[in-house]
């Protein structure tokens, strides 16, 4: 037997890792959601060095496979050193066992993980120790089950993929690892979006095909196990591609440089985005972004907002008339584009109360959401500070006692509270509302009778609204003005809601339902809310969290981040607000409307101020943006600095402050004053968060 058929394991499971990655982007490049053409070199590109990318990673990917395989022997059965190895084994056992060890320094599960894995690993070795007749078909099936458990990875990575791109029309980023840290909720929502039992029942039903044909063709590895000599080569050159593949995946990465977003997704290998955004969960602005002297930033930042000084944001904020202590309720509707809308050109009809409330209200039609995500939409209108790199307040180890919305309305006597359908633990928010001075009401709040339907995400907008009349019909005897935030939940995959409310049954899981299932219960919200006697008194406050879809062609696609805002006051005549904004002005603009008297450390404004100056933050977890003066500048990790002019694609029948679609066009010559201001946003923001002076 040549040395090469050693080899069997691994190249039989690595061409059937290329034929799944070939397939994939095959698929994925053909699929709806990639907005692109592309030319025959940027095909050659994505699939050439896709499949590089690809083998490198395989290498890393197959070391715990090498492991394995190469601690295959029969000598370490022998007396003395196999009892000698059961005896360590069992040592180590009851050593994770007595809850003493060094694995319980670190908490969670991770000491049951390590205690399952040793356990089953000294029971396995007790085995083959124990019955040597049964030796070779113990080995046997440990050796399918370790081929078994690398193609059901991955296909399962290969599904996977597909979902995310289907979801977000990009390769794993770090929304994928924070799907790891709620399970429940994300493998929930798995069960109702998607057909799991055929699928799963498919998934392993090729796997083990697969498994049949790979382990038909590399068993030779256990029925002629390799000599230390054949193992030592194995060694050497595994760990030569190992060293190598290291070296050559962070570089083949800096290839993925296209102006084309969809190129670069396309061209890389979905398990090492997933390792960089697990590794940048966290970004350190003052580490990889442009920078100013800090000084520098905050005289710039004063250009912005006038009456600060120094390098902080402090500053009073006079109103214009009496105090108006009415009541206020924030609703921030989940995955909610300006494009569903009628005002913005869709013609579908799926938000008829919606499209008719604006008309009476004050209607914000130029505003866009600060990420894509809904806790960058929940940071934007609390804390009203732009999308700082990495993670998003809310789910941070500090994020309590900010200055925040709710601390305003505190200070000025208000009942605050956050309101939320689901369970208030996912993304953190029960932890950063509570920190943050606010009385949450979720799911667990809810009685059973007050429960008509859920789904994975929480309770239907309905129940959730049903509820909230409840909670402030108790506040208004109570004689304090009250501010309530309801975050809802219907309008989310899978957009299961009530049957027989719409037209649109509620099992058929469609999108257009969600949001019309969102738009009929907002309708029967406010006629509930109509009848009540604080109706009169109370300011509602209506914005999307973020859109629907953050995929684009562009970095930064501004139509995917474009949402609907308006301010209802019932008895108040509708006006309309077409200047540029952002969404961490609207809460400051309420307030403006309240003439409320406050010291403000907000980046956001006062929209309705004459010495407002338009512009608006959009961003992802790395690429911070700053649209001005028909420019969208863009910083991203490694300092780089892009800017686009932004070129109106209108669509016909729009009105003018409705349009949403921009071409981006590369600025050949740098508007440094914008690249300036965009950083003296981002980093003095940074700067106050880092240094605690944004707190309370």
């Amino acid at each position: 037997m040549t040395f090469y058929k050693k080899l069997a394991p691994f190249y039989n499971l690595a061409f059937f890792y290329f034929a799944i990655s070939f397939l994939l982007r095959i698929v994925l490049f053909f699929h709806p959601i990639t907005q692109s053409s592309f030319t025959i070199l940027q095909s050659l590109k994505i699939f050439s060095l896709g499949l590089v990318s690809d083998f490198f990673v395989f290498i890393v990917a197959s070391v715990f496979l090498w492991l394995y395989l190469i601690f295959i022997s029969n000598s370490k059965y022998s007396k003395p050193f196999g009892y000698i190895i059961l005896g360590i084994f069992v040592a180590l056992f009851l050593y994770v066992a007595s809850g003493k060890s060094i694995f319980d320094e670190y908490g969670g599960a991770l000491p049951e993980i390590i205690l399952i894995f040793i356990g089953i690993k000294t029971l396995l070795f007790a085995l083959l120790l124990f019955l040597p007749k049964w030796r070779v078909k113990i080995r046997f099936w440990l050796f399918a089950f370790v081929i078994f458990l690398y193609v059901l990875l991955i296909l399962q990575n290969g599904l996977s993929e597909y979902f995310f791109w289907n979801e977000f029309g990009v390769k794993y980023n770090f929304i994928a690892v924070n799907y790891l840290i709620y399970t429940n909720e994300v493998i929930g929502n798995i069960m109702q979006s998607y057909p799991v039992i055929p699928i799963f029942s498919a998934l392993f039903l090729v796997t083990g095909v697969v498994t049949y044909f790979i382990l038909k063709n590399s068993r030779n590895y256990i029925d002629n196990i390799p000599t230390i000599s054949e193992k030592v080569k194995i060694t050497l050159v595994y760990l030569s591609l190992f060293a190598l593949s290291l070296i050559a995946i962070p570089t083949l990465a800096k290839t993925e440089n296209s102006k084309n977003v969809f190129v670069n997704e396309l061209q890389a290998n979905g398990i090492y985005k997933f390792y960089l955004a697990f590794q940048n969960n966290k970004l350190d602005y003052f580490k990889f972004y442009k920078t100013l002297p800090n000084e520098k930033a905050f005289v710039i930042l004063k250009q912005q907002l006038n009456a600060i000084s120094g390098e902080n944001t402090t500053r009073k904020i006079t109103g214009d008339s009496i105090e108006n202590h009415k009541n206020v309720v924030l609703i921030t509707i989940e995955s909610y584009s300006a494009n569903f809308m009628k005002a913005y050109g869709n013609n579908q009809n799926i938000t008829p109360f919606l499209d008719s409330l604006a008309q009476k209200s004050l209607q914000f039609t130029n505003l866009y959401a600060a990420g894509n995500r809904t806790v960058r939409g929940l940071e934007a209108v609390t804390l009203c500070l732009p999308p700082t790199a990495g993670e998003s307040v809310v789910k941070r180890e500090d994020n309590k006692n900010k200055f925040s919305t709710g601390a305003i309305f505190t200070q000025k006597g208000y009942n605050v509270k956050f309101m939320y359908g689901g369970d208030a633990f996912f993304d953190n928010m029960q932890d950063f509302y509570s920190g943050n001075g606010y009385q949450i009401v979720d799911k667990s709040s809810f009685s059973p009778e007050e429960i008509t339907f859920s789904n994975v995400w929480g309770v239907c907008d309905e129940d959730m609204y049903n509820k909230a009349i409840k909670v402030m019909n108790t506040e208004f005897t109570q004689n304090k003005p009250f501010f309530n935030h309801i975050m809802t939940v219907s309008n989310h995959r899978p957009f299961t809601y009530p049957n027989n409310k719409i037209d649109i049954p509620g099992d058929i899981k469609s999108r257009d339902g969600g949001v019309k299932y969102t738009d009929y219960s907002l309708r029967k919200f406010f006629e509930i809310a109509s009848k009540q006697p604080w109706f009169q008194n109370t300011v509602f406050v209506i914005v999307a969290d973020h859109c629907a879809s953050s995929a684009g062609k562009t970095q930064l696609p501004l139509d995917k981040y474009r949402i609907p805002a308006f301010i209802y006051s019932p008895g108040k005549k509708p006006a309309k607000c077409s200047k540029l904004m952002s969404q961490i002005d609207l809460m400051p603009t309420l307030f403006g409307l309240l003439h409320f008297d406050y010291q403000s450390k907000f980046f956001g404004q006062d929209v309705l101020k004459s010495d407002y100056k338009p512009r608006a933050f959009i961003a992802t977890y790395q690429d911070l943006g700053l649209i001005k003066d028909n420019i969208l500048t863009i910083l991203s990790p490694k300092q780089i600095v892009k800017q686009f002019e932004l070129k109106l694609n209108p669509k016909p029948g729009v009105a003018p402050e409705y349009q949403i679609y921009y071409d981006e066009i590369p600025l050949q010559t740098e508007r440094t004053d914008l690249v300036n201001e965009t950083i003296s946003f981002y980093q003095t923001a940074s700067d106050m968060l880092k240094h605690k002076k944004y707190e309370k």
